[in-house]
């Protein structure tokens, strides 16, 4: 009789103490240095070789849940918390020897902060929702005590943004310092062997999807207006991790048909649309999950649309929910000031390798 194995459980305590990244003058005029104190309580789940390949290319990662508090002594912007999942992956295989070292990416969902309000709150110029995105980038290296206990230290980037639903959205960024303690419950040794990987046989993929959102252009207007995105692209596999490819997106913006924002260019089809050709980048975390980016240049904008540049940028997350058929959300943005938040729905088409016919026996 076979007894499933269970997956090894680790959990975490990561303490975190930094200051906020202030790129803009009016912020720093209104709140001069600001430095906060955080917590993190995570739980993930230890991969092995069971199951997907990807878990063999990231050195066997770490998947999980994790909770986020802080506190900035700053009754305007709020006592933040947040919901994420992440993904940890070793920088170097052999963790459980002494030493471990490894990179996180974290994607979640904040709340409880202080909104701005012209009334009530008219300092918190950074933030204009209680509820914002929250994106974890870090680095850490842990030192294991014993078969149970990790000590760890770290480093990393917090951003809190709501991808310009409601104004103000200068955003949130953190450089924080951590302390962490990792309690792993029941300690096993999971198969990390390595295997050949199979060939990947495709000759590439086409990428058709559609998006939408909504922008508020102005803290004084509170009206916001709806956005959407009908984009093609075609990829080519680079390895197992990385897709590249080109494509492009068309744009529209149901502002340009609003007298308050399009002016004299108002009832004009080309006030509404925009668009133009773009890079193509994935980097593949499992076989249902990606990251994605897009930089792209416009052939036609409207500054009055928010599209302040010339050149458009794209980065989110999708996950093929089924068969070849994906959802994820995206943040346009414009020389790092975000546009809106793409809630996308899309397709791939998988060219495959053309095989040669089987020899016929006499």
């Amino acid at each position: 009789m076979n007894i499933p194995k269970r997956k090894q459980l680790l959990v975490q305590l990561d303490i975190e103490n930094g200051g906020m990244i202030s790129n803009n003058k009016q912020v720093r005029e209104s709140f001069g240095n600001i430095y906060y104190n955080g917590i993190n309580f995570r739980v993930g789940w230890q991969t092995d070789t069971e199951g997907d390949n990807y878990h063999q290319l990231y050195n066997y990662p770490i998947y999980g849940i994790g909770l986020y508090a802080s506190t900035f002594r700053k009754p305007e912007i709020g006592t933040p918390t947040a919901l994420y999942g992440f993904f940890a992956a070793p920088i170097k295989v052999g963790r459980f020897k002494r030493w471990d070292f490894n990179y996180r990416i974290s994607l979640g969902l904040a709340s409880n902060f202080e909104p701005y309000d012209e009334e009530n709150n008219p300092l918190n110029i950074l933030l204009g929702t209680h509820r914002n995105v929250f994106i974890d980038l870090g680095a850490q290296a842990n030192y294991r005590l014993n078969n149970h206990l990790q000590l760890g230290a770290g480093l990393s980037f917090h951003h809190f943004s709501n991808g310009s639903i409601r104004q103000p959205n200068k955003g949130i960024n953190l450089l924080p310092l951590s302390v962490t303690m990792t309690y792993v419950p029941y300690r096993q040794t999971p198969d990390f062997t390595k295997h050949e990987l199979p060939e990947l046989d495709e000759k590439g993929q086409i990428h058709l999807h559609y998006a939408f959102g909504i922008k508020q252009f102005e803290p004084q207007n509170r009206k916001r207006y709806f956005k959407s995105t009908v984009g093609m692209y075609w990829s080519y596999a680079v390895g197992y991790k990385w897709r590249l490819g080109v494509g492009g997106d068309l744009f529209y913006s149901d502002s340009g048909n609003q007298p308050e924002i399009a002016g004299d260019a108002l009832n004009k089809i080309g006030s509404m649309l925009s668009g133009g050709p773009a890079f193509y980048i994935d980097h593949v975390l499992t076989k249902r999950l990606y990251l994605n980016g897009n930089i792209g240049v416009y052939v036609h904008r409207n500054h009055f649309n928010g599209e302040i540049k010339p050149v458009f940028l794209r980065i989110g997350t999708r996950y093929k929910v089924w068969k070849n058929a994906y959802a994820g959300v995206s943040i346009k943005a414009h020389a790092g000031k975000a546009d809106f938040v793409e809630w996308t729905m899309g397709y791939t088409i998988q060219q495959r390798k053309s095989r040669s016919p089987e020899p016929i026996s006499p």
